[in-house]
């Protein structure tokens, strides 16, 4: 059984984490969202509500669940059972930063392996910084976001 993990702080979650956890769970038995509780971040929003909401996206997937975890991930994921990393790729830039990780991971597990999987040309400028910013200001943010999710973004910064 394959069984990979999907990592990320998801704060919010974008339609580009919601094709690579659509994508990804087609190729594995099983697919874990792995939310991290980074306290070095100050997030948008709680480990609890960015779990929840990715729960909420994911129901009609039976093959993937949901978890938060800090420390390191390759512990994690002894901790899981898990031997793949999935992590999505929106350019080249993004290579470097992950292959170094990819690296690392393995090097610390070397049951581990890491899949890289390329953004959707539609996603590939998407990140939960742009969304953080463009709704910081009020602007449309329902090109990169589920429309479940577009008020809840926008009342932590109490704007519409």
């Amino acid at each position: 059984m394959k069984k990979a993990i999907y990592p990320g702080s998801f704060d919010p979650v974008t339609f580009g984490h919601m094709d690579i956890i659509t994508r990804a769970s087609q190729i594995v038995d099983e697919l874990v969202v792995g939310v991290l509780n980074n306290s070095s971040k100050n997030s948008l929003f709680s480990l609890e509500e960015r779990v929840s909401m990715i729960t909420e996206m994911t129901e009609n997937m039976p093959n993937v669940t949901v978890a938060s975890f800090d420390g390191l991930l390759v512990d994690f994921m002894k901790e899981i059972d898990a031997t793949i990393i999935v992590r999505g790729l929106r350019a080249v830039t993004d290579f470097e930063y992950e292959l170094q990780i990819a690296q690392a991971n393995h090097v610390q597990n070397s049951d581990v392996e890491t899949i890289f999987l390329t953004a959707d040309l539609q996603y590939s400028y998407l990140s939960s910084t742009i969304v953080k910013e463009f709704a910081s200001y009020g602007g449309d943010i329902s090109n990169f976001v589920p429309a479940c999710f577009i008020d809840r973004i926008y009342q932590k910064y109490e704007t519409k």
